[in-house]
C-alpha cells in the first residue's frame, strides 16, 4: 500500500471528474431528508392513528406530508416505523 502525503493527494483528487449533478443533488438533499425520516418515525411512534394512516397507505401518507414517497425511502421508513 502506497503512503501519499496530503498534496499528492490532493493532486490526485483535482484530477478526477467533478461529481455527476445527479449525484450532488442527492448528497445535499440527505439531511432535509434524514431529518423528515426521523420526524415522521418519531411522530408515528407517538400518535397511534397516525402509524396507523401511514402503515396502511405509506404513501399517500408521505404524499400528504409533502415527501416524495420514492421506493428506498418507503422501505426505510416502513421498517423504522414497524420495529
Amino acid at each position: 500500500m502506497r503512503h501519499y502525503d496530503e498534496e499528492r493527494i490532493g493532486e490526485l483528487l483535482r484530477a478526477l471528474p467533478p461529481a455527476p449533478a445527479g449525484y450532488v443533488a442527492a448528497a445535499q438533499e440527505l439531511p432535509r431528508a434524514r431529518a423528515e425520516i426521523d420526524g415522521l418515525v418519531g411522530r408515528a411512534k407517538t400518535d397511534v392513528a397516525f402509524r396507523a394512516a401511514l402503515l396502511a397507505d405509506l404513501e399517500a401518507a408521505l404524499l400528504a406530508e409533502g415527501v416524495e414517497p420514492r421506493p428506498a425511502l418507503v422501505d426505510l421508513l416502513r421498517r423504522r416505523v414497524t420495529e
